[in-house]
């Protein structure tokens, strides 16, 4: 399947209400600039708001009392209430207005945020997280409709989707680096939520509406189903570390793949579900689904708990870590700002092929650096990891959008970070319980957690060169 553009997508974008002609325009939209402004800042919160937890997991375990096994819980809440709501986020943008759920996604994660400064045990840490995470699938959905919306033509998306996917980078790197030079977790927390209701009131006056209408109610089934999916899936690889074969792990496996079976089955009979599952036939939308799970489960899973892992192993401070781990996302950050100058020399598929294997040999080189007791040697690691973890995240969005029509642009983002998020959930629960299970301690626990990202990232290279277009 050819990926859709401007000559053969669907122009079935409405803009009622901003009052601006349906059909896409030659250039940019006149608040295009403050669109992509906008949308960039508050991905970047929300990313910081996500990695936080990276550096500050120690003190935060040990100020709510947060044995070792529930300590994915702290860093598993915001991707789970990502990976549930992104779906139901991107058709409900398309349905009701971008401009509208962005709004509201800001608005709640910076309250949420601030709650999560207030909690006083796991529970309502927890819970607080999930709730950030159902904020941030609105902020994350919504922005790309927002910028497929403001730049209509092919070279504009290009430029906009590449501005964004380096914002997800740089917020991956200041999110680590800001709650480690604050005082407490707990300001820090304070500090990002206010930050997100800046951006909600000051988009309040900039942003145009734009959506585009399939009438039916929205898929509440589908989204509860899917997310006690993600739930029992989650909740079986965070026991599973004391002991896989325990019938309760399994019979939450069991129930996981229940329930994802009926999801699907309630997707194939709504009117208007959240994800049109006749897209897994293509294989743009397939190399998009699959480079976002896989990205989570490989590169997110295993980096959200290597801060954690510095600090107990290494005996770092959390800025220290912090600064460490800026090395990683920091390089990402600069490749992904400039990855979109080779999109007309290399596809976004090859792209991801390429940044995979880098994460892989990055992650490569740093096996047996924690037992060595030296940060040295994570260096060329973080170094090599952050070029592919850029052309990642510049790949992906400009694939989600590319994968699907442009009226449909919002879900296909939704699609994409869903499985990104799920890959994350996943892949943050298997690095704990593969890290802090070994007898032999920290530094072999994280070898074998490398092992296993460095198989995945293969296998995910392999997986998505081999989804070529159909001519």
């Amino acid at each position: 399947m050819a990926r859709f553009n401007d000559r053969t997508a669907p122009k079935a974008d409405s803009s009622e209400v901003a009052g601006t002609d349906p059909s896409p325009a030659a250039s940019p939209a006149p608040n295009a600039r403050a669109t992509l402004a906008l949308t960039s800042a508050a991905t970047a919160v929300t990313l910081m708001t996500y990695t936080a937890p990276m550096v500050t997991l120690p003190a935060t375990a040990a100020d709510l009392h947060t044995g070792l096994s529930a300590q994915a819980w702290l860093l598993n809440g915001t991707p789970l209430g990502l990976a549930a709501v992104l779906l139901v986020a991107g058709s409900l943008a398309d349905d009701y207005g971008r401009r509208r759920i962005f709004l509201a996604g800001t608005l709640t994660l910076g309250l949420t945020t601030a709650l999560g400064a207030l909690a006083s045990s796991t529970l309502l840490f927890t819970l607080a997280r999930i709730a950030q995470g159902a904020a941030s699938a609105a902020i994350l959905a919504s922005s790309l409709g927002l910028l497929v919306h403001a730049f209509p033509t092919a070279r504009g998306r290009l430029h906009a989707t590449g501005v964004w996917g380096a914002f997800v980078s740089g917020g991956i790197a200041l999110g680590p680096l800001v709650a480690g030079a604050l005082p407490t977790w707990r300001l820090a927390y304070a500090v990002l939520g206010a930050a997100a209701l800046v951006v909600a009131v000051l988009g309040l006056g900039r942003l145009s509406e734009s959506r585009s209408p399939r009438g039916g109610r929205p898929d509440i089934v589908g989204a509860l189903t899917f997310g006690l999916a993600l739930v029992a899936l989650i909740a079986a690889l965070t026991l599973g570390r004391d002991g896989w074969l325990r019938p309760q792990v399994g019979l939450l496996f069991l129930a996981a793949v229940a329930l994802l079976a009926a999801f699907t089955w309630v997707e194939r009979r709504t009117a208007t579900p959240m994800i049109d599952l006749g897209l897994l036939r293509h294989r743009a939308f397939l190399a998009s689904s699959t480079g976002g799970l896989f990205t989570g489960f490989a590169v997110i899973g295993l980096f959200s708990f290597l801060p954690a892992l510095f600090q107990r192993a290494l005996g770092m401070s959390m800025l220290d870590t912090a600064l460490l781990f800026l090395l990683w996302s920091g390089v990402s950050f600069a490749v992904a700002l400039q990855a979109k100058r080779l999109a007309d020399r290399v596809s976004p598929r090859l792209q991801l092929a390429v940044g995979f294997t880098l994460n892989a040999l990055g992650v490569l080189t740093m096996l047996g650096a924690i037992d060595s007791g030296s940060w040295y040697r994570l260096l060329p690691g973080l170094i090599v990891g952050g070029i592919g973890s850029g052309l990642l995240n510049a790949a992906l969005p400009l694939l989600a959008v590319d994968s699907v029509p442009p009226a449909r642009a919002a879900m296909g983002s939704g699609a994409q970070q869903t499985f990104r998020y799920i890959g994350s959930c996943a892949g943050v629960a298997l690095t704990i319980a593969l890290a802090t299970s070994s007898r032999g301690g920290l530094g072999q626990g994280a070898n074998v957690a490398m092992a296993v990202s460095v198989v995945l990232s293969l296998v995910a290279a392999g997986a998505v060169a081999g989804l070529r277009e159909r001519a």
